[in-house]
């Protein structure tokens, strides 16, 4: 299928950097979110951003112009996903909202149109009954950031059809990045498999006071050569996410040990989501 235009449901950090990075990438895309603030700050910074480029000389002011052409905001899911032929929703990882999400795009979407989910932890086979087409529906799953990091996991559910799996294979070269075929659902994927299993035990040994934030963070990239430490890498990819997988787990398997660590409990009491508030593990200073 020759997919031409791609809607992008929620205006977060993940999601209007999927929509820019469509746009560049020479896709027609609509981003749309209920908070028309989410919506402003979207914008907002897709005006930085490619002004930006255009000031480092690595694009031309009328290539920024014609990426503005084809990014458009709408605060009307409707508006924004009726002409679509791929969905990616990036909407908070709470499995309710997102299924209530997917039958407002089965229902607004042509019967071609691809619905994927990037969420990190929730699988495409809890949502894809929530629509009449379950053999398009999958789990695409991007890397914060998202104009940055070149992996994207394409994830394919029991219910999903190879055509689509290939599709949004294809899509994701496309759109400049790498993708990695997951032929089975499984919690976390690959990469978050692996990720979590090291913020755990970072969170652990934090709670237990065994190291402090700076001194583990500087273990595992001086140590294992990570870029970041897992909990600057928290702060980047935001605690509120993180809790929120850690607690919708949780709810699923009643065991104590997915509940979210106390230094993550903490935190998110207090709205120290990490870099996006300006205070997490680390404090942040606003430029």
């Amino acid at each position: 299928m020759d997919v031409k235009t791609i809607c992008v449901v929620g205006a977060g950090t993940m999601g209007h950097q999927i929509a820019l990075q469509a746009a560049v990438s020479g896709f027609t895309v609509y981003c749309t979110d209920v908070k028309a603030e989410a919506l402003q700050k979207a914008q907002d910074f897709a005006d930085k951003w490619l002004n930006g480029r255009v000031e480092k000389g690595k694009m031309s002011a009328e290539e920024v112009a014609a990426v503005k052409s084809r990014l458009n905001f709408a605060g009307s899911l409707e508006t924004a996903a009726k002409n679509a032929d791929l969905v990616i929703e990036a909407a908070i990882e709470i499995l309710e909202i997102k299924r209530q999400i997917f039958t407002q795009l089965d229902r607004i979407c042509p019967p071609h149109t691809i619905l994927a989910t990037n969420s990190s932890y929730i699988v495409s086979s809890k949502i894809a009954d929530a629509t009449n087409r379950p053999d398009k529906v999958l789990n695409m799953h991007w890397f914060n950031p998202a104009l940055v990091m070149k992996l994207i996991e394409v994830v394919k559910g029991p219910h999903t059809s190879e055509e689509t799996v290939q599709t949004v294979l294809e899509v994701s070269r496309a759109l400049g990045k790498v993708p990695t075929r997951v032929n089975k659902e499984i919690y976390g994927f690959v990469c978050n498999r692996i990720f979590s299993a090291i913020t755990k035990e970072a969170c652990y040994l934090l709670d237990q006071g065994i190291a402090s934030i700076e001194d583990i963070d500087n273990a595992v990239r001086n140590g294992l050569g990570h870029p970041m430490g897992p909990l600057e890498l928290l702060d980047l990819t935001g605690i509120d996410l993180e809790y929120n997988v850690l607690m919708e787990r949780f709810r699923e398997t009643g065991d104590p040990k997915d509940k979210p660590s106390p230094a993550l409990v903490e935190r998110y009491a207090l709205g120290k989501y990490g870099r996006k508030t300006g205070s997490g593990f680390y404090e942040y200073i606003s430029k």
